[in-house]
């Protein structure tokens, strides 16, 4: 919006046109979501918990969470969320398809999240809307956002899955790329909201992975970069490493606020909306695989659920002490501080690794 303003001025003003470029304007995303974030996230703290805007803890969890966490806000994935947008709403492309994807992908499920918040929040309980309910909802959101993507884009490789370490091994999943972005998105979207269970837990993995796709987004985007990196070029793409820088700046934010002892919670409005969007971006970028890399945590966390789900029903036995894998360690004793360094640490590697993918083919 407001870029789009600034370039009607270029001719008059030459040195507008440090705007045109994406580095330069992925700069200012991130700091405009931040300082965006810092200023209005006291203000949104000291309003959720004068309106009882807290948080249910889990009567099965650990211990100690029901007498450290008990009486904090929860929603500040709403803080996230207007960082985020103002940001990308100033400084980006608006008639960029991708873009657009990934507004709606963001505030789609942020809208969900903020829903299922609501409830919790309601009937005070961490349960919110059943798992059916949220999966039907988040289905049909992503179908509308995928349907149209697909429909409006004229990028000829679009269905093309690209396998990370090899230059050649592609496969065309033709009609099945909708239903596998539709994963995709929803898989991404719950692994994030799997994970913010910790001060800080989700936080700083959703930065590094968004960091990660900021700079492939970019040389996605660039013709010279994505010949030289052998990764295939997809004009306007670089518009997304606005988005990512945003998310960024927006995180970074909360992370303030976050940081152990947590202040506010970002709740379903933040994790379903970030990782969403996250998944959005991979499927943009053509990257999907190299987010499961990237984002390995975050699989880490849903796949623990799966096996534990699944070993107590076939054999009435818990592989873990509790899911997600977080509440595992906790549970052996572990200090939640622990968990959360440890686990970052776990990220730096993993998001390392994806970024090699790129060069090592």
């Amino acid at each position: 919006m407001l870029y789009q303003f600034l370039l009607n001025f270029v001719d008059s003003f030459s040195f507008l046109n440090v705007f045109k470029y994406l580095t330069f304007r992925t700069g200012l995303s991130f700091f405009t979501s931040l300082i965006i974030v810092l200023i209005i996230g006291g203000t949104f703290i000291k309003f959720f918990s004068k309106q009882k805007i807290l948080n249910p803890i889990r009567n099965d969890g650990p211990e100690d969470h029901i007498v450290k966490k008990i009486g904090t806000p929860t929603m500040g994935g709403v803080i996230i969320l207007i960082g985020l947008l103002i940001s990308v709403l100033f400084w980006a492309d608006l008639s960029n398809l991708n873009v657009l994807f990934c507004l709606y992908i963001a505030i789609s499920f942020g809208l969900l999240g903020a829903f299922d918040d609501y409830k919790k929040i309601k009937y005070s309980n961490s349960s919110g809307i059943s798992l059916k309910l949220k999966l039907t909802f988040q289905i049909i959101l992503a179908i509308i956002g995928v349907s149209f993507y697909v429909y409006f884009n004229d990028y000829q490789d679009l269905t093309n899955l690209y396998f990370p370490f090899f230059k050649n091994l592609i496969i065309n999943l033709g009609w099945f790329f909708i239903p596998f972005s539709i994963f995709v998105i929803i898989g991404s979207s719950n692994a994030v909201n799997l994970t913010d269970g910790l001060d800080g837990l989700a936080t700083v993995p959703v930065i590094l992975v968004a960091a990660c796709f900021a700079f492939i987004s970019y040389v996605t985007g660039n013709i010279v970069f994505s010949t030289y990196l052998q990764i295939p070029y997809i004009e306007g793409t670089g518009e997304v490493s606005i988005f990512c820088g945003a998310i960024i700046g927006s995180c970074l934010g909360f992370l303030w606020f976050n940081a152990p002892p947590a202040k506010i919670f970002m709740g379903d409005t933040g994790s379903l909306s970030l990782g969403g969007s996250l998944g959005a971006v991979g499927i943009i970028t053509k990257h999907e695989i190299v987010l499961a890399i990237t984002g390995g945590l975050f699989v880490l966390e849903a796949v623990s659920v799966i096996v534990q789900v699944i070993s107590f029903k076939l054999t009435g036995k818990r592989v873990f002490k509790m899911a997600p894998i977080h509440h595992h360690f906790e549970k052996k004793g572990w200090p939640e501080s622990t968990v959360v360094i440890r686990f970052w640490i776990i990220s730096i590697i993993l998001a390392m690794i994806g970024l090699a993918t790129l060069k090592l083919r």
